[in-house]
């Protein structure tokens, strides 16, 4: 049997911290930023008997972790084990220990390794490196996590929990938005377009079809709509970039109408759109008041927020996010990068004089919040950090992350040959887009360093 422990500080009592890990949303939130997993199932709450399902791959098969809870005594201690999974054994305590205000979360876990005497051996030849490194990265990722989502938290706590709708809940950024709100305790729902999950959160609506029952969304304080086909995900064809346009503007459109019927409308109503709004700039620095410039994207943005102006007219706070290549280990842009990184073979692109405005995952999500929460914000926001960086200084800060060289270079043309047009706009395209309302309006970025953001993103800490 081996044993590890964890320990982290918080700025917060026993109770609220307690709070926070029995909110559904906190098992996504604790899971490492890097790690591609799906969650099956999650029951609502840390009582005895409850239990959380996910799975993750493994090289070329999916694992399933199942691990249930076996203590229960709030607000100082849970406890789980895992039923099935990738361990021999795995038994994790949790310690909450209160002492003027601050909390200090023990992590206690007792685990053997798998495969019983034949992994024992291997991970005694290894010295115990490889377990235990993949233990501290994931216990520094978890402790980062819950410390900064309970910050965030604090500091609009004494603003009412609000009742919110979200569309486009299952993507990148969706996923951990609802998840992060759920432990901030907001009631969080999901507009949906598949058939609803017995007692889920969940409302359906057909935007291709124009289908939204009106009285469905009354009573809600929010509505966010993150929704829209990938722009990245395949090649452009026709058909394809009139799915990208119609999923975004039709849907919106749709929403707009819908709440301007309301007799009880939102408070506020938060609209993803994108940075593409701006174009082809070069080296041009672009705020909230640069003009749109030419192309399918400024024009897909452009007609994208003109789709809420019934929502906009009829006095309901309306923000639009433009944001930047939002920086996650498990999708979007980065998660394409890493596995060339990886092998060595990542580097500059098109010249790589380009700039690339990025934001971290985690900063995306607070801004959001603070958009959110604050009742003076409103209008057009450009989600990028403040340090935006040319696409060549971006693949070498990446490569030494990584540890791999970074100079492998990939000519622009060989961009539009593998990834035609969409290739050649989302790569070889300039925006230089700084976030100067979000600053002016009070955000403090948690990531505004492209080293410390990428480093946090794929657990690359050096001293652990």
């Amino acid at each position: 049997m081996y044993q590890y422990k964890h320990e982290t500080i918080v700025e917060a009592d026993a109770e609220s911290t307690f709070a926070w890990f029995e909110h559904e949303g906190s098992f996504r939130r604790l899971m490492p930023p890097w790690e591609v997993a799906e969650e099956v199932r999650a029951d609502e709450s840390l009582e005895v008997g409850s239990q959380r399902v996910f799975r993750f791959p493994m090289g070329p098969i999916k694992m399933t972790w199942v691990a249930e809870h076996t203590g229960y005594e709030p607000p100082h201690f849970f406890s789980d084990t895992m039923v099935k999974g990738p361990f021999w054994s795995w038994n994790h305590d949790h310690h909450l220990v209160e002492e003027n205000g601050i909390t200090r979360v023990v992590d206690e876990v007792t685990y053997q390794v798998p495969f019983g005497p034949f992994g024992n051996l291997v991970d005694r030849v290894l010295g115990g490196r490889l377990v235990r490194r993949r233990l501290s990265q994931m216990f520094t990722a978890r402790e980062l996590r819950l410390q900064r989502d309970m910050g965030q938290h604090a500091k609009f706590s004494e603003i009412q929990r609000k009742r919110i709708l979200v569309a486009g809940s299952s993507g990148m950024i969706g996923t951990q938005l609802i998840a992060f709100l759920d432990t901030g305790g907001h009631d969080v729902w999901r507009l949906v377009r598949r058939p609803v999950k017995e007692g889920a959160k969940e409302l359906q609506w057909n935007p291709s079809a124009g289908i939204l029952d009106v009285s469905k969304l009354e009573g809600f304080d929010a509505i966010i709509h993150l929704g829209g086909e990938g722009i990245g995900d395949k090649r452009w064809s026709k058909k394809r970039k009139k799915m990208i346009r119609d999923s975004r503007v039709d849907s919106t459109s749709l929403l707009s109408e819908v709440i301007s019927n309301l007799r009880q409308k939102p408070e506020v109503f938060i609209l993803a759109s994108a940075i593409g709004w701006y174009g082809d700039r070069g080296d041009e620095e672009l705020d909230e008041e640069s003009d749109s410039g030419e192309g399918f994207l400024p024009s897909i943005c452009e007609d994208w927020e003109s789709a809420a102006s019934q929502v906009k007219d009829c006095g309901v706070r309306t923000i639009f996010l433009r944001s930047g290549i939002v920086l996650s280990g498990t999708g979007g842009a980065l998660g394409k990068m890493l596995l060339p990184f990886k092998m060595g073979a990542g580097g500059p692109m098109g010249g790589g004089k380009q700039w690339m405005s990025w934001i971290s995952l985690d900063d995306e999500i607070y801004a959001i919040h603070h958009l959110l929460m604050s009742k003076r914000s409103r209008g057009v926001y450009n989600l990028t950090a403040p340090s935006p960086s040319r696409q060549k200084t971006f693949a070498k800060t990446l490569g030494k992350v990584l540890g791999r060289p970074a100079f492998a270079p990939l000519p622009g043309f060989i961009v539009r040959i593998l990834f035609g047009e969409m290739g050649v706009k989302l790569t070889l395209e300039s925006q230089k887009a700084l976030p100067t309302r979000l600053i002016e309006d009070g955000y403090e970025f948690l990531h505004p360093n492209l080293e410390v953001a990428l480093t946090d993103t794929l657990g690359a800490w050096r001293d652990i």
